[in-house]
């Protein structure tokens, strides 16, 4: 088949490289979001898509918004069988959803109906599932509510981040889409309807989202931090200034400490939750490098009775 493939970050990049590498497909331009300022410099720079495209000839279309008449005429130009999607980031409006004959064609990362939203990795690590995947399905206009074509699974291990399991998820996710690619150009797949129940939706995690509660359980606290990292990041407050927690660990066996209150050790640093404590293993102070906790405290000089979260 004829594709153009649509996504934007390096997430996406493996289920490009799948497609290019499958030899049953043409994937004749790429579609992704217009170049970003980033860097101390913002300077404008290429999406992880984009720069993989240009490396391997592809056409790239970098619409403001995919219903500019523009991009929709380029498109039917090029006349697409399908349309593969992986993170884009934009809404596609009923016009563009029209032009490839066989659809527009979404690799998600959870088991849908489940987790159906922008942050699926993330809600599933918070929430403590023990099993996700990925899925592939037809593009309606409905959120992420269309048939489904196949599915992966992937075990979420106990030390997973988001970005951990995010990874393992694009690279499986890739042979998934690229497989489904397969079966609708040979007709030996269709798209069967998700279920009414078991509908979770996974909103985009906020900063204030991404705020550390000490007054919750360990298991939550660890939820919270792995589910943040690497990004929004999770974090609370030290001596005013935020103070970002990139890597906690549950220690069942200390207890006693008051929620946020903290225990330095000579090479180690507790903070009480709701339940247990967790040992902090790795912060990053505000406007510093991501170091040990326990060098964390040595440069602080944490005193008895000092506390995170306020």
């Amino acid at each position: 088949m004829k594709l153009v493939f649509a996504g934007t970050p390096e997430v996406a990049v493996p289920a490009l490289d799948a497609l290019l590498a499958s030899g049953r497909h043409e994937v004749a331009a790429v579609v992704t979001r217009p170049d970003a300022p980033a860097g101390r410099g913002r300077r404008l720079i290429a999406s992880p898509v984009a720069a993989r495209a240009q490396e391997a000839g592809i056409e790239v279309l970098k619409p403001v918004r995919p219903r500019e008449p523009e991009f929709l005429e380029r498109l039917k130009e090029i006349g697409p069988d399908c349309c593969p999607v992986v993170a884009y980031g934009a809404l596609l409006p009923r016009v563009a959803l029209d032009v490839p004959a066989r659809g527009w064609v979404n690799l998600h990362f959870s088991l849908l109906p489940a987790w159906r939203g922008a942050a699926p990795v993330q809600h599933a690590l918070m929430a403590g599932d023990e099993i996700t995947g990925a899925s592939t399905f037809l593009i309606e206009e409905g959120l992420d509510s269309g048939p489904v074509y196949g599915t992966v699974t992937e075990v979420i291990r106990p030390t997973d981040t988001s970005g951990d399991l995010l990874t393992r998820l694009a690279f499986a996710g890739a042979g998934l889409l690229a497989a489904t690619m397969d079966g609708i150009e040979d007709g030996t797949l269709k798209a069967v309807p998700q279920p009414g129940d078991g509908v979770t939706h996974a909103p985009k995690i906020t900063v204030e989202d991404a705020r550390v509660d000490f007054k919750a359980p360990a298991l939550r606290v660890d939820r919270v931090v792995r589910g943040c990292t690497p990004a929004p990041g999770a974090w609370t407050t030290f001596r005013g200034e935020r103070l970002k927690l990139m890597q906690v660990a549950p220690r069942p066996e200390r207890t006693g400490l008051e929620p946020g209150a903290l225990d330095v050790g000579k090479n180690s640093v507790h903070a009480g939750t709701g339940s247990h404590a967790v040992e902090l293993l790795w912060v990053q102070p505000q406007g510093k490098k991501p170091m040990q906790a326990a060098a964390w405290a040595r440069g602080a000089r944490i005193t008895a009775g000092e506390a995170l979260g306020g």
